[in-house]
């Protein structure tokens, strides 16, 4: 297609995706507003581009097979949540299934609903549709806004996440060898190795499954994969886990492969900028060939969460600029998930901006909502920037420079790992 890049950008997205995606109880009509905002502003049109830019394949998702979830699930989670069956009955079987809830981590933030197992196959299978496209070579950026459910474990639903589709993806990644997306010096042989694979965390909360699934403070080989999550903890914070303090070198339990970049309260673009230069010298030593890349936006300034004072747009630090970095930027593959968001509107700006860097193509921040089903839910500004509130920044310099400090000793460890 004229104006075009060869490759097209994949994006993950169907009815049947939007409509299951929808029963999510945290998150109840997000994906529709999702995808209808992100058809609304024009970008599944491909209309004529400009230099460099990426046109969106929309490619419907299959759905996971049990086989697909066994990679990781285990095999009565997995019986728990597929069996429709299985949902809440009452009379003698009560009992019993409050117990299974349990069991399953199927209460509290995780309750059973109708389209459960609908959900689990077309979101697991969404995000591995999505990371299929990258390892057959369709394309070099692939976008799945329905996943990102960093919080699911291997038989435990948590944490609003019931499918653990980013350690599926990392898991699948793993699989087979590739060129390295580092360029090979003049009159040398080539060489291949076993994929590497960075994943970066953005959501609020702190990627406690992923993290854990792939923490190995004992290792006699060089891991494939290295997690990165940058969030919030507290004491009382969700989730409650050892792994989301600063990664520390001089602890006995310290991996180098999975870390840890907490911040306090009220982190804005300024913070943002300033840790950056940690990212970017974690993925420089590690020369990843894929990035997963979790794009939760419950950081952003007017989620519920009101914890993080991020903003949108273009300016250094925002979250925009973050991704631009990791998209267009970086070498190697990339993979784009979802994740957090609890202001369905403003997680539907976020993506559908995030969307148009993706395809080297960013829209004005300044663009009008367009008319469509949506439309009233995007008052009183009705234009696509999520701006900054006022809430104060709690991350001084003495902070980030602790940071920086601690990273500089992370960096020298993970080089020696990297040279065994």
């Amino acid at each position: 297609m004229e104006g075009y890049t060869s490759k097209p950008v994949v994006y993950i997205g169907s009815q049947e995706l939007a409509k299951i995606s929808a029963l999510l109880p945290s998150n109840k009509k997000r994906s529709m507003i999702v995808h209808s905002l992100v058809s609304s502003l024009g970008l599944m049109n491909n209309p004529k581009a400009s230099e460099n830019a990426r046109r969106l394949q929309v490619v419907s998702p299959r759905k996971a097979s049990y086989k697909d979830l066994a990679v990781y699930h285990t095999r009565d989670y997995l019986n728990a949540v597929l069996d429709a069956s299985n949902l809440t009955t009452d009379g003698e079987d009560q009992e019993t299934d409050i117990l299974v809830n349990a069991e399953f981590g199927l209460e509290d933030d995780c309750p059973r609903f109708a389209g459960l197992a609908e959900y689990v196959q077309l979101v697991g299978g969404a995000t591995l549709t999505a990371t299929k496209a990258l390892q057959q070579n369709l394309a070099d950026i692939a976008i799945c806004w329905d996943g990102g459910r960093h919080h699911a474990r291997k038989s435990h639903a948590s944490g609003f996440c019931y499918v653990a589709d980013c350690i599926l993806a990392i898991l699948a990644l793993k699989r087979p060898p590739v060129q390295s997306a580092n360029p090979t010096p003049p009159n040398t042989l080539s060489t291949v190795r076993k994929p590497r694979i960075m994943y970066l965390d953005l959501d609020l909360h702190f990627s406690d499954a992923v993290s854990e699934a792939f923490y190995s403070p004992v290792s006699f080989s060089t891991p494939q994969v290295l997690t990165l999550s940058i969030h919030h903890t507290a004491p009382g914070f969700f989730p409650a886990s050892e792994r989301a303090a600063l990664s520390n070198p001089s602890s006995p339990n310290f991996d180098p492969f999975t870390l840890s970049l907490p911040l306090k309260q009220g982190a804005s673009d300024k913070t943002y900028e300033c840790i950056w230069p940690i990212v970017e010298n974690i993925r420089k030593t590690f020369e990843p060939d894929f990035v997963v890349l979790q794009c939760g936006v419950d950081a952003l300034a007017g989620d519920p969460c009101a914890t993080f004072n991020w903003s949108l747009g273009d300016s250094p630090g925002s979250m925009g600029w973050c991704v631009q970095k990791v998209v267009n930027e970086w070498p190697g593959k990339k993979l784009l998930l979802g994740g957090g968001g609890y202001n369905s509107p403003n997680a539907a700006r976020a993506w559908a901006y995030l969307t148009s860097i993706a395809m080297n193509k960013p829209l004005d921040l300044e663009t009008e909502i367009p008319d469509h089903v949506g439309f009233p839910l995007y008052g009183p500004s009705f234009t696509l920037n999520v701006s900054a509130g006022n809430m104060n920044d709690h991350n001084s310099e003495e902070d980030l420079g602790t940071l920086h400090t601690r990273f500089d000793n992370i960096i020298e460890v993970l080089q020696k790992r990297l040279a065994v």
